[in-house]
């Protein structure tokens, strides 16, 4: 069969969650399983998680009620909310929790709630504290969340924001979110969630009572490499997914010759190429550049010429073992213990790592590996790892 797999380790999952843990040790984490886990499979991953995690977090019903189906229990926040009123109804009788950022989602729930009231709903009433894609301008969320508050249906308010900046160091512009969301809490009294994966690693202030890691479970830093953090991150996640493949075979060719579609790369010295089953129509992106870094056997090589359809080529000049059959590491943990961060890889390719792993597409096999049984890990608050929540 074809060697392209997706290697999905559940043991630097479950690790990286317990650093999400550790860097905000007083808060509850929301494990963010939306798009398929970011690529990973959301089942697996969630079933991975389900001993530890306080709530898991989708974009959508339908991704929840696929956790739902495959027996997780805990609560499963809906971070978009609810698009239709047809959904309502399992909302409230499910005990999603919604997120709600527009009047007529909290007019429909309030509504939709006089027909059970033998039912009460957490909701996330999310504020625009700056990023003006969705939520309630901050002058507003007083009376939005008043009004939930007093209802009878409503069992919990939640305050919620997003921040556009906290990846970046030093931006006034997360300064400026987070001193209009702690204001507003500290008016309201409510539990806060505002902490994605960049602010759960780097602003304590942000962590309040819950927060929200997504990209950084996976093994992504979600740091800026300026960041004065982003260094310590890199040590302190693993990667979860490694997409491995071989050389499936291999062409001598003499200077002068081109390699593939639109004759992009011609060799300029006698050059050894391998041609490797992975290409666009797995996921990997057609537009990463000439040089693009690549593991063969665990020692680092380039892309030559362009991404094709089903396969890739690679110059294999520089390490003379490699053969038909040789192992290739497109990024993760090659078995070598040698390592090709797949944020290097975006980069290469002109986007980011959020981009690669959630493009990797359904003809590619995820294979699950599980060292380490599930431990008894609650999310009780650890112990302080220390003044600036470097973890111990």
């Amino acid at each position: 069969m074809r060697p392209l797999t997706a290697h999905i380790d559940l043991d630097a999952l479950r690790h990286n969650y317990r650093q999400a843990r550790r860097y905000a040790p007083d808060a509850r984490a929301m494990a963010v399983l939306k798009a398929n886990a970011y690529g990973h499979g959301s089942l697996a991953c969630a079933h991975a998680l389900a001993d530890r995690a306080s709530a898991m977090a989708v974009a959508c019903l339908e991704e929840g009620q696929a956790l739902r189906n495959s027996g997780i229990q805990c609560p499963i926040v809906l971070l978009e909310g609810f698009f239709e009123l047809g959904e309502l109804d399992t909302v409230i009788t499910d005990g999603y929790w919604s997120v709600l950022h527009t009047r007529w989602q909290v007019e429909a729930l309030l509504d939709r709630l006089e027909r059970w009231p033998q039912h009460r709903v957490t909701v996330l009433v999310k504020c625009d504290s700056g990023m003006h894609r969705l939520g309630f301008a901050p002058e507003e969320v007083g009376e939005i969340c008043r009004l939930l508050r007093s209802h009878p249906g409503v069992e919990q308010t939640l305050l919620m924001t997003h921040f556009a900046t906290a990846d970046t160091p030093d931006s006034p512009l997360l300064t400026s979110q987070l001193d209009t969301i702690t204001t507003l809490q500290r008016q309201l009294d409510l539990p806060g969630c505002f902490a994605n994966s960049p602010a759960t690693l780097s602003v304590p202030a942000s962590r309040h009572d819950w927060v929200r890691p997504g990209v950084m479970l996976y093994g992504v830093n979600p740091l800026e490499p300026d960041h004065a953090l982003h260094g310590e991150i890199d040590q302190a996640l693993k990667p979860v997914m490694t997409l491995e493949s071989r050389i499936i075979a291999v062409r001598e060719l003499a200077a002068g010759e081109p390699i593939g579609y639109g004759a992009r790369h011609v060799t300029r010295h006698p050059t050894r190429v391998g041609v490797v089953a992975c290409g666009y129509g797995d996921g990997y992106d057609r537009h990463a550049r000439e040089g693009t870094p690549i593991l063969v056997d665990g020692q680092r090589a380039a892309i030559a010429g362009r991404v094709s359809m089903d396969m890739l080529t690679v110059d294999i000049t520089g390490i003379p073992d490699a053969d038909i059959g040789s192992r290739v590491t497109l990024w993760g943990r090659d078995v070598s213990g040698a390592v090709l961060n797949v944020s290097e890889v975006a980069q290469w390719c002109d986007t980011i790592a959020y981009t690669l792993l959630t493009g990797i597409l359904p003809r590619v096999p995820r294979q699950y590996h599980q060292v380490g049984a599930p431990d008894a890990l609650s999310d009780d608050p650890l112990p302080d790892a220390g003044a600036t929540g470097t973890p111990s």
